[in-house]
């Protein structure tokens, strides 16, 4: 282990435990050989070992006895500090009583062994807490601490917060980009492996749209902001990962409750222990060492330090990948998840739409002019693949534009009226058209009543679609897609990828009532994941168990409402976090299993006399480390 990459307070314990160690060895072995009690010639003569043991103790155990009486004056009395005074004082007296009454003194070590494994627990805890933390702390410094203001041909370094939407930012080599904008001016390579876990550069230029967060590396970049710096996807991100922790899952539920009743109960069988059989057989010595030994024994080091360890890490390896869990419940649900329903366009497809063919080819200009006055108006992909196809400057000329939810657009002008939509806005207006037989997208156009010809529209599947379907179903894992598109286009989509089961022609209020469905009829131990990445995926993804949005470009609705949030658009990401999921509950579940198991062996050989102290050490240090070291596997 390197002390390099300890912190101040860990090297600062690191010494202490060293120290404490080497006086205890070197006290120890001196005390085995010669018997220090007897250097001296006196009744008295245990009081020489007492004191050297004495130094140790409290070199070792100072902030424990601390600790232990401020949380006694706060009211909080039952916790390990309280456990291990008690313990060890009382190993204590027992061996000055025994000094007193001439009999052989033992109980000094042992009482400083508990300390010093107990101290070592703790360090390793702190060590393996820092070390999960640390993709944690990196993507913190993702935050931007200033922003280049432009003002005429000059710029004023100003706080981020400071810039309104709208203004125009520079950013130099080797600077964090500050807001989400869009580049005016300039070329240049983007770091964005703290949002995305890519360790590929990006490139970008003039009109490309970067975020808040990445790192310009190669050239100066001018950026016209689009978002204030609280709604910027870096004060997001960080927003996620700072909340991420007060999100408890069942089992850190379960330890929190189990460690709040169960220290009274072990301290009062301790009690019991000392007292009952004493008065029975009057042997006070005998039955107090074991209920002592039975103290330090009982300790739930293990599983309290463990059990959120292993959380925490799991959340830290995810987010090092750029897959930001908002909670360890998500990242306990998350593994347990049957049942993954997908929207599609931008999810399971790129949502890059190209048209494949304009009916009828006579009309063909006609056609895509009627469409891209009528599209002019939407931000939406068809809309944008429509406008790029025309590739000509748009006269609106006065239109109205009206979007009709699930249907499509009608443009107005005086006694001009354009249809451009699907086959329920043609029907709906009574207009006879020439039905699309092939698969894809389908956008119908109509003029005056009349039916002017059609745009057919395919989107791309992304390439590893097929493959993360594939990985679900594998795991027994039923997979069902949601979409808007007709039944045939819809159908060629789910015969492409394999889908288990898909749902066409929905409305966005319809995907809600799909998951609505799905969540009513499935079993108690089912766990319902919805995918999305479109602004209308939002009452979805709070529906559903798990919400998980895709992508980085993904709305701020999505991501708000979203539990999980995969940077990289990247549908290897839901296989990823599933294994990262998977893995941790393992972990932690084997923790749970061997510490109690254990605890309850060695609570019941101290209790019967058969181990000593030195046996109850291991038990409750020796646990704990095997546990934490355990929880530190999450990160490999």
């Amino acid at each position: 282990m390197k002390i390099n990459v300890l912190t101040k307070k860990e090297k600062k314990n690191l010494i202490r435990i060293l120290v404490a160690l080497s006086l205890f060895i070197v006290i120890f072995v001196c005390d085995k050989i010669f018997v220090l009690a007897n250097v001296f010639e006196s009744s008295f003569g245990w009081l020489f070992p007492f004191l050297l043991y004495l130094s140790v103790y409290l070199i070792i155990g100072y902030d424990i006895i601390f600790k232990a009486v401020r949380n006694i004056l706060h009211g909080q009395i039952f916790d390990e500090n309280f456990l291990m005074c008690i313990a060890t004082l009382g190993a204590f007296a027992l061996a000055i009583i025994k000094g007193v009454l001439g009999e052989t003194i033992e109980g000094f070590d042992e009482a400083c062994a508990v300390l010093l494994f107990y101290q070592v627990g703790e360090f390793f805890q702190s060590y393996a807490t820092n070390k999960s933390r640390k993709s944690i702390s990196e993507l913190m410094d993702i935050r931007p601490d200033y922003a280049n203001l432009k003002i005429g041909n000059t710029f004023k370094k100003i706080d981020p917060s400071e810039v309104n939407i709208g203004d125009v930012i520079v950013v130099n080599p080797g600077e964090k980009i500050p807001l989400d904008g869009i580049i005016i001016s300039g070329n240049s390579t983007l770091d964005t492996k703290a949002l995305t876990g890519e360790s590929m550069p990006r490139e970008v230029g003039i009109n490309s749209e970067v975020l808040s967060g990445c790192i310009n590396l190669t050239s100066q970049i001018e950026i016209k902001t689009t978002k204030k710096f609280y709604d910027s996807t870096v004060s997001k991100i960080l927003e996620l990962v700072e909340n991420a922790s007060s999100q408890k899952s069942k089992a850190e539920n379960f330890i929190t409750k189990f460690a709040k009743y169960y220290t009274p109960i072990v301290v009062v069988i301790a009690l019991v222990l000392a007292i009952v059989p004493s008065l029975i057989t009057s042997n006070w010595m005998t039955w107090i060492y074991r209920s002592l030994s039975f103290l330090v024994v009982s300790c739930p080091c293990a599983l309290v330090i463990s059990i959120p360890l292993s959380f925490f890490a799991g959340l830290g390896l995810a987010s090092r990948y750029g897959i930001l869990v908002k909670g360890s419940n998500y990242l306990e649900k998350l593994s347990k998840a049957n049942i993954f329903v997908f929207d599609k366009t931008g999810t399971l497809t790129k949502g890059n739409f190209e048209i494949n063919s304009i009916y009828p080819k006579e009309n063909y200009e006609k056609v895509l002019h009627l469409a891209s006055i009528a599209e002019s108006g939407s931000s939406h992909p068809i809309a944008k693949c429509i406008l790029q196809k025309y590739n000509k400057a748009v006269q609106n000329n006065g239109y109205s534009l009206t979007n009709i939810a699930g249907q499509g657009v009608i443009a107005q002008k005086d006694d001009e009226k354009i249809l451009c939509g699907n086959e329920k806005l043609m029907q709906n207006n009574g207009i006879k058209y020439t039905k699309c037989t092939n698969a894809g997208t389908v956008v119908y156009v109509a003029q005056n009543e009349e039916f002017v010809g059609y745009i057919q529209i395919s989107d791309q599947i992304k390439q590893e679609t097929k493959e993360v379907l594939s990985g679900l179903k594998s795991e027994n894992i039923k997979t069902i897609m949601l979409t808007g598109d007709n039944e045939d286009v819809a159908k060629d989509v789910a015969e492409k990828i394999q889908i288990d089961e898909y749902k066409s022609s929905l409305l966005p209020q319809n995907k809600v009532e799909e998951i609505e469905n799905i969540m009513s009829s499935k079993k108690p131990s089912d766990v319902v994941c919805f995918v999305g990445d479109g602004i209308n995926d939002a009452p979805s993804l709070m529906r559903s168990d798990i919400g998980i949005a895709m992508g980085s470009v993904a709305s701020d609705a999505t991501i708000e409402a979203s539990d999980v949030a995969l940077m990289k658009d990247n549908l290897k990401g839901i296989i990823f976090a599933k294994k990262i999921a998977n893995k941790t509950l393992r972990i932690v579940k084997q923790n749970i299993a061997f510490s109690i198991a254990v605890k309850i062996a060695i609570l019941i050989l101290s209790a019967l006399g058969i181990t000593s102290m030195w046996f109850a050490v291991f038990g409750d240090v020796g646990v704990a480390i095997i546990a934490i070291l355990n929880a530190m596997r999450v990160n490999k």
